[in-house]
């Protein structure tokens, strides 16, 4: 395929992101439509055919590139939803990045870890389970000192550390009271570790930065500060393997190095930010995404 391309790019339409995409690919001659991700919807017509329509009833089933760069919190029904809309576009050929396949790996921090280690990708060890008792074994299990986390969810947000057992029979009962899933992780080097982010562009590093911050939980969004990093030959190597895992075209891949130069997988964003990133980094990373993205479709 070459010329000019049918490209939307789904998510929060006035976000950095979205803006900076657009502008980019406009720059590159294609034809580009903004989606809010809450606007989809799904049509069988008379003859049986399936179509996914955007705002206005535009049809996103002539796309040539879909760019999903969000897919906001809602119930079980719309979240599913929005996925199956993306299975019936990629069933039409439209490419989307990333695919509907890798976002449910990626979004499943539980799929994202058996996924991840299958591949033997180092991760901390980690317990899933669904009831309270089974909660407070893992806890002993995993050396009194957990991190619990919510199956679905990024920038920090519901992480909690746990080093008393007490706390942990309070925080566990509560959970149980909105029938959640525990998502028990073994806390790994809370002293003297370094958190790199590593941002994957269509098998290559775009680029990485660690995450300096005081505290055990290293998100930008929580105060931590971005520092430009070189990675190693093997943070290169798990980073990439990581993402291949999921099966990521773009892909934000969360490593941590305990002070004896450990290196584990804590997660695999599928639809990562680069804002911080692009802070400290030369390249013009937007231009990386979508010209990679650009290439996915005109190869």
């Amino acid at each position: 395929m070459t010329g000019r391309l049918r490209v939307g790019v789904l998510g929060a339409t006035g976000s950095w992101h979205t803006r900076r995409l657009l502008a980019a690919l406009d720059a590159r001659g294609h034809e580009t439509l903004a989606i809010p991700a809450t606007r989809l919807q799904s049509e069988v017509d008379e003859h049986g055919d399936v179509h996914v329509l955007g705002p206005e009833g535009v049809s996103l089933d002539e796309l040539d590139l879909l760019l999903i760069r969000g897919l906001p919190r809602g119930s079980l029904e719309q979240v599913i939803f929005r996925v199956d809309a993306l299975h019936v576009l990629a069933a039409h050929g439209v490419r989307c990045v990333n695919g509907p396949r890798a976002l449910e790996r990626t979004v499943d921090k539980s799929w994202a870890s058996a996924a991840l280690a299958g591949a033997g990708v180092p991760m901390p060890p980690t317990i899933v389970c669904e009831r309270y008792d089974g909660a407070m074994q893992a806890f002993d299990r995993l050396g009194g000192d957990v991190v619990v986390k919510p199956l679905f969810g990024a920038m920090g947000n519901g992480i909690v550390r746990i080093e008393d057992r007490d706390l942990a029979h309070r925080v566990f009962r509560a959970l149980e009271l909105e029938r959640t899933v525990y998502y028990v992780q073994r806390t790994i080097a809370p002293v003297g570790r370094r958190d790199l982010r590593v941002l994957v562009v269509a098998g290559e590093i775009a680029g990485a930065m660690e995450r300096v911050t005081d505290s055990w939980r290293a998100n930008i969004a929580r105060g931590a500060r971005p520092r430009p990093v070189a990675l190693s030959e093997g943070e290169r190597s798990l980073a990439l393997a990581s993402a291949a895992a999921l099966e990521a075209d773009i892909a934000g891949v969360d490593l941590l190095v305990a002070p004896d130069g450990e290196t584990v997988v804590l997660e695999v964003n599928g639809i990562p930010g680069w804002q911080a990133l692009q802070s400290i980094c030369a390249a013009d990373l937007t231009a990386r995404v979508a010209g990679a993205c650009e290439a996915l479709v005109m190869a």
